[in-house]
């Protein structure tokens, strides 16, 4: 039995001191309760250590080494994170040298060969790690686990291919949710994030079929749809429940696109009775839209719905690659069929598209000032690891900074070189969002003084838009009290081809829930 302990760096220095903190989303990370949930049904000791909601700070996490001294140190990392990554590897080598230490997570799986070339990790995950991180904890050869980068003999790295994506998701072990200390997420979640704290997230489904040049998904869930059964995504409300959790936000990319499966999810979850409220929070597609199944969902304790409208121009959706039937005018008919069917409507948009100029970003804040919006947010387009505009950034030689601590979406570095706007534009343009859409919009400031007096928050309401009238769109990083950055290795990104520009493609079969993998696809 090995003793791991799973470690999620601090969100704090990107959100906090932005408009964007007030909708901090502070609650259990799903990656690492699964793949905890796979490590325990082998046997070994798990712990998590979340610092999601507190300010990095070297001397929690070296505390936590001293008192539970791990065989395994496993570290996830979204870009904005990375920095803690690698200072928690050194900070690990220095004080448990015979402690193995690996890395996993959306940026890792985009740059698998540069995080350990510029990290002290033993190894790193790329795609899913479910069961390939409990292999490792097994203690099985790693030359022998797929998905792997190693380094052989302390020196050489080397990768032992991609696994296949998980054919059967009903296969997985429950999340371990119950490793996370359920008072931080009562104390630290944002009440226009959740209504009913602590909440968790759960996935019903994986992956999306549509490549938009900003999502990396694809990089660590591969190019596909496959979804858990009906009856599995009721059992695992049910074990939210059951723990202390009073609500669930679905994270699935594009969970009502498959309606048929959508309301056969929402039955399962009305006849089991559980009552746990639940939203989907990642933005669902537009074109997915449907009076009835918002209405079913509204009835398994759905209450809000997110849409990722992202533009308010029809040629920047088909720029970035949005595909199906996303449109400005489809946009507006899902607002109002879920705002009828009594679901609260949250809206996501980004400025600074590859193709936006000032007069698409214009087109972008009117359409979010028009649309029935309960909450809206607005957003900087980062190129990040792993996506097509990444990748087509760094064939270009136009991005400007590789220092991960200033990639955040309310960042206010100049990371690359706009094709069309300057920096300083596009922080005018976000500013000007958050003043005509949210502040000075009289339809918007009376539908949130509604929502206050319905759902009693009305006090919370107040709270956040003083913060938001006050707080700047976009800012730089909080400083994090790393242990010795002097000691990070460093890599040299300018000039040299990326180790990973490719994805795995999943094909839909007769079967349900079941998939076969094609070779991996140029982004």
């Amino acid at each position: 039995m090995a003793k791991v302990l799973l470690i999620n760096p601090s969100y704090v220095a990107s959100y906090s001191g932005t408009k964007g903190s007030i909708a901090n989303p502070v609650f259990p990370t799903l990656g690492l309760s699964t793949i905890a949930g796979s490590a325990i049904q082998r046997g070994h000791d798990v712990r998590i250590l979340d610092l999601s909601y507190t300010p990095y700070c070297y001397l929690t996490v070296k505390e936590k080494l001293e008192t539970f001294n791990p065989d395994i140190v496993g570290i996830t990392a979204t870009t904005p994170l990375m920095n803690q990554l690698r200072d928690i590897s050194v900070l690990v080598k220095d004080i448990l040298p015979f402690a193995k230490v690996v890395g996993g997570g959306p940026h890792i799986s985009a740059l698998p060969m540069e995080s350990m070339l510029e990290s002290k990790l033993d190894a790193v995950f790329v795609g899913e790690a479910d069961f390939s991180f409990a292999d490792y904890c097994d203690g099985k050869p790693e030359q022998t686990i797929k998905g792997l980068y190693y380094r052989c003999n302390n020196e050489n790295i080397t990768f032992t291919g991609m696994a296949p994506p998980i054919a059967n998701l009903d296969d997985l072990p429950m999340p371990a949710w119950e490793l996370y200390n359920k008072d931080i997420y009562q104390k630290h979640s944002s009440r226009l994030f959740a209504r009913h704290p602590p909440i968790a997230s759960v996935e019903f489904s994986r992956g999306c079929v549509y490549k938009c040049d900003y999502c990396a998904s694809k990089m660590t869930m591969a190019l596909g749809y496959r979804k858990k059964s009906p009856e599995r995504c009721a059992a695992e409300l049910k074990k939210l429940a059951s723990i202390g959790f009073r609500e669930a936000l679905i994270v699935d990319d594009i969970f009502t696109s498959d309606q048929e499966w959508a309301t056969q999810v929402c039955d399962a979850i009305i006849a089991a009775g559980t009552p746990l409220p639940w939203a989907c929070t990642n933005g669902i597609r537009v074109e997915s839209a449907d009076e009835a199944l918002f209405k079913k969902m509204r009835k398994a304790g759905c209450y809000r719905v997110s849409f990722g409208f992202e533009s308010g121009n029809d040629d920047i959706l088909k720029a970035f690659g949005k595909g199906g039937k996303a449109s400005i005018k489809q946009g507006k008919k899902a607002a109002a069929l879920a705002r009828k069917a009594g679901l609260e409507v949250n809206g996501f948009f980004m400025l600074g598209l590859t193709s936006d100029t000032e007069q698409t970003m214009l087109d972008t804040i009117n359409f979010a000032r028009e649309l029935p919006l309960d909450m809206m947010k607005f957003g900087r387009t980062v190129a990040f690891p792993g996506t097509e505009m990444f990748n087509h950034y760094h064939t270009k030689d136009i991005i400007n900074s590789y220092d991960w601590d200033e990639y955040f979406t309310y960042s206010n570095e100049s990371l690359f070189t706009h094709e069309h706007l300057s920096k300083e534009t596009i922080e005018q343009y976000t500013k000007l969002a958050y003043r005509r859409a949210l502040l000075f919009n009289i339809g918007f400031v009376w539908r949130r003084l509604i929502h206050g007096i319905k759902t009693g928050g009305f006090f919370w309401d107040a709270y956040y838009a003083l913060k938001l009238y006050f707080l700047p769109p976009l800012s730089v990083p909080i400083a994090s009290r790393y242990y010795a950055k002097e000691q990070w290795p460093h890599y040299e990104f300018n000039d040299k081809p990326l180790s990973r520009t490719t994805y795995q493609v999943v094909h839909k079969t007769k079967t349900d829930r079941t998939a076969i993998i094609s070779a991996q696809k140029a982004s």
